[in-house]
């Protein structure tokens, strides 16, 4: 078998309809594409998204999911095994020595602690949250857990 006797199976292909190319062709004139309006018109025909000329769907809903609530408070988290890298035994943990440390950048925000890690040392918490499960952890190192929480 040569190169040139590859041929694709018959009945395999067909030709393409070649439309307006003559009255002789039978797919001469208006080209398969009927009389008048619209969809005979080049460029023609509605776009993806028409819906008849109510408001498309797409532009119904709103740019974004969800909202954003402008109340959230947002909590620095500060895991438990941060804490017993960071921190001598009896030490008391507030949002100002957690900045004098690095381990938040800022002072002023609201500070959560989390019960990520362990914790041996016994240490006195007093950040604007606790976790329970941080708490918990805090409780059992012999440490103790104060407000603001």
């Amino acid at each position: 078998m040569q190169l040139h006797d590859l041929a694709p199976a018959p009945g395999s292909t067909k030709q393409r309809k070649r439309v307006g190319r003559g009255h002789g062709s039978g797919r001469g004139k208006t080209a398969t594409r009927g009389q008048d309006g619209q969809k005979s018109r080049a460029g023609g025909g509605k776009g993806p998204g028409f819906e008849g000329g109510q408001t498309p769907l797409a532009r119904r809903l709103p740019k974004l999911p969800g909202f954003k609530n402008i109340n959230r408070t947002e909590y620095l988290p500060v895991n438990v095994d941060r804490l017993e890298t960071h921190f001598a035994d009896g030490d008391v943990v507030d949002s100002t020595s957690l900045a004098a440390k690095a381990i938040i950048k800022n002072s002023t925000l609201p500070v959560k602690v989390l019960g990520g890690g362990n914790l041996s040392k016994s240490l006195t918490v007093r950040v604007d949250k606790v976790s329970a499960r941080a708490a918990e952890k805090i409780a059992q190192a012999g440490g103790k857990v104060e407000p603001p929480c």
